[in-house]
């Protein structure tokens, strides 16, 4: 045993990065609840859509294919998540993305079938992955200003403490009010909400007193908080009429009988087609979903490693990771994979930062978290059980701690101060990392120029800079188009 203990500690370098086993399987578990929810969250995106032929994922007819999807994404995310763990050797965990999700649910599969549709994912994360073995993806990496990227890590902070929040249910969309309100109706008068307080307090308290473990025992003991509630006051699911309710996932105690269940994720894998898209939509509307595809992809990536690897300390004294081809060269593989399974794109979460935040250093708490993905498939009703304010304080706590870094920016440079300020502030105003760093981007290369700098902008940036302006300029491209 000691000797696979000492082949482990040397294959992910655990001594190395100054952790601990016993850390890494604590960021694991960590990482693991806190981005559970996409088990159940993606399959009510994408597989409750219909395409253009009103179908569901999986040639569903009589209705959606819930339960093969949530297979089919605990599935993905497992495979994913290990391969992450163990070629990149980072505590960065993936699954499919949200936004993404959303966008070829929405945008995409009303306009082709669904074959057509995650064949186009497939090919996103194709020519990802020819971006990463050419070098391109990796030099635009190395060629972002180090504060740059600072304030890239900044912003997913307040992003992630902003979804904890709206997750929660104690940020909501107001109705003819302001944009945003806190809890109901200005009011905290639902027990979730107070089950989410409650532990944001403990967490947040266990942060500050330096305690082992902090995250994971606010998650475990926030839950069951919230299986206690819910068994004494009956609160009951979120809806229109009980604006009240628990957000997403209802924290009842299963029945013996409903807690395993198997529905076999590959069969999904034969449902995608890569070049149908181009005979049932134009080309050049193929193109621009691939394209749409591929910047948010690229860019929420990118956002996510330097946001995360800064928490675990992995950035290097000029913003760059250890082993970045692997890890992006992964991530692209997670797109194509995730297109081909019909669960779509898989992406690095941000939410790996609570792992990080429990102490996890390498890739062993992606194993971790891989493997708990995996037995996700097997056990879902357990997966659901922790609802969204249990696992929500742990994204506002390691959004604080992210947020931290913000001291590394000089505000008294303009040049730099204005574009990070951009970068921060449009994450989580837009609900977007790529709008974040585009608008960095952008405002970084405008302010060289009318400062007649333009000869210091490293030319990928100028590259980079022009596609997320045509990536901004879409709608209006589609208009004039009349797509």
């Amino acid at each position: 045993m000691s000797d696979l203990k000492s082949r482990l500690d040397h294959f992910f370098g655990i001594s190395a990065r100054e952790s601990t086993f016993s850390r890494e399987i604590r960021g694991g578990l960590a990482t693991f609840f806190t981005m559970a929810y996409i088990v159940v969250l993606n399959p009510i995106i994408i597989a409750t859509a219909q395409d253009v032929q009103k179908q569901y994922i999986g040639d569903g007819t009589a209705g959606p294919n819930v339960a093969l999807v949530a297979a089919g994404t605990a599935f993905v995310a497992g495979v994913m998540t290990i391969l992450m763990g163990t070629v990149a050797r980072v505590p960065f965990a993936m699954a499919a993305g949200l936004g993404i999700n959303a966008f070829v649910a929405f945008s995409i599969a009303p306009v082709m079938t669904w074959e057509a549709a995650m064949g186009l994912v497939f090919l996103e994360g194709v020519i990802i992955g020819v971006l990463v073995l050419t070098g391109f993806r990796v030099a635009v990496f190395h060629a972002i200003p180090t504060e740059l990227k600072t304030a890239i890590s900044v912003g997913i902070g307040l992003f992630i403490a902003l979804i904890g929040f709206v997750d929660a249910g104690f940020v909501r969309r107001a109705t003819g009010g302001p944009a945003l309100e806190m809890g109901i109706g200005g009011s905290l008068t639902s027990w979730p909400i107070f089950v989410f307080l409650v532990g944001l307090l403990v967490t947040a308290g266990l942060v500050a007193r330096r305690v082992k473990g902090a995250i994971l025992i606010g998650i475990v003991s926030t839950t069951v908080l919230a299986v206690i509630v819910e068994l004494v006051a009956r609160v009951g699911r979120f809806s229109a009429e009980n604006p009240g309710g628990w957000q997403l996932n209802q924290p009842t105690v299963p029945k013996p009988s409903e807690i395993i269940g198997f529905h076999n994720p590959l069969t999904l894998f034969t449902e995608f087609d890569p070049f149908g898209a181009f005979s049932q939509v134009s080309v050049l509307l193929a193109v621009l979903f691939v394209f749409t595809l591929l910047i948010t992809d690229f860019f929420d990536t990118m956002g996510t490693m330097v946001g995360v690897g800064r928490q675990a300390g992995l950035l290097r004294e000029d913003g760059t990771l250890p082993r970045t081809k692997e890890i992006l060269l992964v991530d692209s593989l997670g797109a194509a994979v995730g297109g081909a399974g019909s669960v779509s794109s898989n992406t690095t979460y941000i939410e790996s930062a609570a792992g990080v935040g429990e102490g996890a250093r390498t890739g062993l708490a992606s194993v971790v978290t891989g493997l708990l993905f995996l037995g996700a498939i097997f056990f879902a009703p357990l997966v659901v059980i922790v609802p969204h304010e249990a696992a929500a304080p742990a994204l506002v706590v390691v959004g604080f701690l992210m947020m931290t870094s913000v001291r590394e920016i000089d505000f008294t440079d303009y040049e730099i101060a204005i574009p990070a300020f951009l970068t921060i502030v449009v994450m989580p105003f837009t609900y977007s990392i790529s709008n974040g760093v585009g608008a960095g981007f952008i405002s970084y290369v405008f302010i060289k120029i009318v400062r007649g700098k333009a000869r210091e902008i490293h030319p990928l940036l100028w590259v980079v800079t022009l596609l997320f302006v045509l990536y901004f300029a879409l709608g209006p491209i589609k208009a004039l188009l009349g797509l």
